[in-house]
């Protein structure tokens, strides 16, 4: 995602409380938006399994997936 977009599901992660929902491009999975790391612009996120990660902004996009 660019790093206007990476501003905006940080925002809304950090601000608004929301858990964005985002897709890894480089390994195909889905994951919601927790945190970021705005030094390695990095967000966090907790994959469907329950398990957490770390992804940089340039390796996701927003998934507009309702499912959780």
């Amino acid at each position: 995602m660019t790093t206007t977009k990476y501003d905006q599901v940080c925002y809304r992660t950090e601000q608004r409380d929301e858990h964005v929902p985002l897709f890894n491009m480089k390994n195909g999975e889905v994951g919601y938006s927790f945190g970021c790391t705005q030094e390695g612009q990095t967000v966090q996120v907790k994959l469907t399994n329950g398990e957490l990660d770390s992804w940089s902004h340039d390796e996701c996009v927003e998934s507009f997936s309702k499912s959780r």
